[in-house]
């Protein structure tokens, strides 16, 4: 018989604070642990503040987005708003799925949200 865990809410941001937010984004604390809430185009999201790569505070790196792929000589930019940049070595996260773009077996920890009214909640 398997167990089933009980995760708790917890409220972490309004849904006008994330909007009115640089870049979408507030760090906050959860059961001693920091995570990055981010309104990436009305959908919200939860990182944990921890880059897989050197343990950097991933979540207060550049907002941004990146070069697609294209042909040589071609330049093409996306994901507007919706890549997240290690401040400390440059790792790029989709903040969608929290995936690195270069290595999609390298993943941010993340956490399921809850919108309930204006109000943003993290499952624990």
């Amino acid at each position: 018989m398997s167990e089933v865990k009980s995760r708790t809410r917890y409220a972490v941001a309004s849904v006008a604070e994330l909007a009115e937010a640089e870049n979408g984004r507030k760090v906050v604390e959860v059961k001693g642990m920091e995570i990055g809430i981010f309104n990436v185009h009305g959908s919200f999201y939860a990182w944990r503040n921890v880059c897989p790569h050197a343990a950097a505070p991933v979540c207060v790196g550049k907002v941004c987005g990146t070069r697609l792929p294209s042909m040589v000589y071609e330049y093409k930019y996306g994901k507007d708003q919706q890549i997240l940049r290690c401040p400390w070595h440059g790792w790029e996260f989709d903040l969608t799925n929290g995936r690195h773009l270069a290595d999609e077996s390298v993943k941010l920890r993340g956490y399921e949200v809850e919108v309930e009214g204006d109000q943003v909640y993290v499952l624990i």
